[in-house]
């Protein structure tokens, strides 16, 4: 209701006589000042009832807010003289009483704050209250939407870890008419993420070392957050070490100290390493490991060829398959160590320019080749079994894991042997004599035929005499004549000029399988060579009677 021109015209009577106003007539006066419905004024709690809290806001009575209004321990805590704002409703209801609001007028003053914030671009604390459909429910003030897509800078999976923190946050749309506010809570995290990237970007600078924190790891590596600009820490540049995944050293989260070592301010990529902080190893290694020292490390690695020891972090070594051990019978490394292995070995050779260190275990050991011409000399008998056949040869192994060759041809003195699987058999024990030795070249040749004396030198000759007739069969033929084996592991040649073949090919008139009768005409043990002659025989060759024209003739 407004204050009437009468009401105050005779508030100003006393003034106009010259007499002057009391204080209590001038707060009278102030009672008639405007006040609209639906404005926000300041009052002053004069009590306290049942009903609610009576408020004094300078009208000319004073106004009750609802008990309903306040929560009950702010109920409790309100006290006369206590000043809040409060929201008039109506200045007289039916009954004359006026109506105020405290709830309305916070709300009020909230959505004006709120409207301030939004058009200012201000930031705004705002508590996860619960988890609704499509993000969350916060309390700003009063309660606003915070859409899944606008909590953090990436997808958030556990919402409900969110419930109960406060976080800044932007309003991003607001309707007062439909009580309808948007927050998000990424276009923060943006903008501190691109302040903190502007200024991480003006500072940087190669060789510097700067704290980040591990964001994100791969097989090739990890990115470093260092300040809202992220970098590659490559996983060759982790450690001077092997490093067979990054998850070994760093997990997502962990905070590391590393190293700008390349840094393209127009493409904006940036190299980190964490090995540079420290020395490299290998510039001191030619002292620390020098040839011939001994030394123990670990199997990292094992490949067909060898096996990898780190000797110490960032520095490893090769002990290649040959240098394992004195036999040569290895196929592969896991037959004598396994990754996790501690071995002892000797430098065989360092290249700190190739970052190469070859090592040897066997080395290590007494190498059984410095005794081998004492314990077997040439002409001494060994036994030993058998480890391997192939077509060249026959493998002994003895005790000292030392293997002897006999060759395919000192099998026999005799017979032709077309593979040694034809006398022998893997496993198979095997005597055999010392031919040679060779303890540079690691090789030791036996003789199995040695093992008996050489016929062509006592027997043969004696049994093969010129001029005597022999009975063989035609075991191969060829351009220039004929073998015959005349007994088991004996064979002796008849040339073509000592064959009747009266106009035929060899192989017209012999077949391999033939019988035939002829006469020795030569012995020679030096070559082992037995010469036959069919034009020499004189006797019956198994012709039919009247082919005489196929029988030798006497010269």
């Amino acid at each position: 209701m407004a204050i009437t021109q009468s009401e105050t015209e005779s508030v100003r009577k006393p003034f106009q006589k010259g007499t002057e106003l009391t204080e209590m007539e001038l707060m009278y006066a102030e009672t008639f000042k405007q006040l609209e419905e639906g404005s926000i004024v300041e009052g002053t709690v004069v009590a306290v009832q049942a009903e609610g809290v009576v408020v004094d806001i300078g009208y000319k009575s004073e106004g009750i807010v609802p008990r309903e209004e306040f929560a009950p321990e702010e109920l409790n805590a309100v006290k006369v003289g206590d000043r809040f704002l409060v929201y008039l409703e109506e200045r007289e209801d039916s009954d004359g009483n006026m109506i105020l609001s405290k709830e309305k007028a916070d709300r009020m003053k909230i959505w004006g704050d709120l409207e301030r914030i939004s058009e200012k671009g201000e930031v705004i604390e705002g508590k996860v209250l619960n988890k609704i459909k499509g993000g969350m429910m916060v309390d700003i003030g009063i309660k606003a939407f915070l859409p899944g897509s606008q909590i953090d800078l990436r997808p958030v999976r556990d919402l409900d870890s969110l419930i109960g923190k406060t976080y800044q946050m932007k309003i991003i749309k607001m309707n007062h008419r439909r009580s309808n506010v948007v927050v998000s809570r990424r276009v923060v995290l943006e903008e501190n993420r691109d302040r903190r990237k502007q200024q991480a970007m003006a500072t940087l600078q190669e060789g510097q070392i700067i704290d980040g924190q591990v964001k994100n790891i791969t097989d090739y590596g990890a990115f470093i957050d260092l300040g809202g600009i992220d970098g590659l820490l490559h996983i060759t540049d982790m450690s001077w070490g092997r490093v067979a995944h990054p998850s070994e050293l760093f997990m997502v989260g962990d905070r590391v100290k590393v190293m700008i070592l390349k840094y393209d301010r127009e493409t904006g990529r940036i190299s980190l390493g964490v090995k540079q902080l420290k020395p490299d190893p290998w510039q001191q290694v030619e002292q620390k490991y020098a040839v011939g020292s001994r030394v123990r490390g670990k199997v990292v690695s094992l490949v067909d060829y060898g096996a990898f020891v780190e000797l110490e972090p960032g520095i490893e070594g090769l002990v290649h398959i040959s240098e394992m051990t004195w036999s040569h019978e290895i196929k592969h490394p896991s037959k004598l160590v396994a990754v996790g292995d501690q071995v002892e070995a000797q430098v065989l050779n360092v290249e700190r320019k190739g970052r190469k260190i070859s090592l040897g275990m066997k080395q290590v050991a007494a190498n059984p080749w410095e005794v081998v011409e004492a314990k077997y000399p040439v002409g001494s008998i060994i036994e030993g079994k058998v480890k391997s056949l192939t077509e060249f040869g026959v493998f002994v192994g003895l005790d000292e894991g030392i293997d002897g060759l006999i060759h395919v041809s000192d099998l026999s003195w005799t017979k032709r042997v077309t593979h040694p699987g034809d006398l022998f058999k893997k496993g198979q024990a095997v005597k055999a004599v010392v031919l040679r030795v060779d303890k540079d070249k690691e090789r030791l040749s036996l003789g199995f035929k040695q093992l008996t004396p050489d016929p062509w030198e006592t027997d043969i000759p004696k049994r093969y005499q010129v001029g005597q007739d022999v009975n063989g069969k035609v075991v191969k033929i060829t351009d220039f004549g004929a073998f015959v084996e005349c007994e088991d592991g004996v064979e002796g040649l008849i040339h073509m000029s000592e064959m009747n073949l009266e106009g035929q090919k060899i192989e017209e008139r012999y077949k391999v399988g033939d019988e035939v009768t002829a006469r020795v005409i030569r012995v020679d043990s030096g070559e082992r060579k037995i010469a036959l002659s069919i034009r020499e025989q004189v006797g019956d060759w198994g012709l039919p009677e009247g082919d005489e024209q196929h029988a030798p003739k006497k010269r």
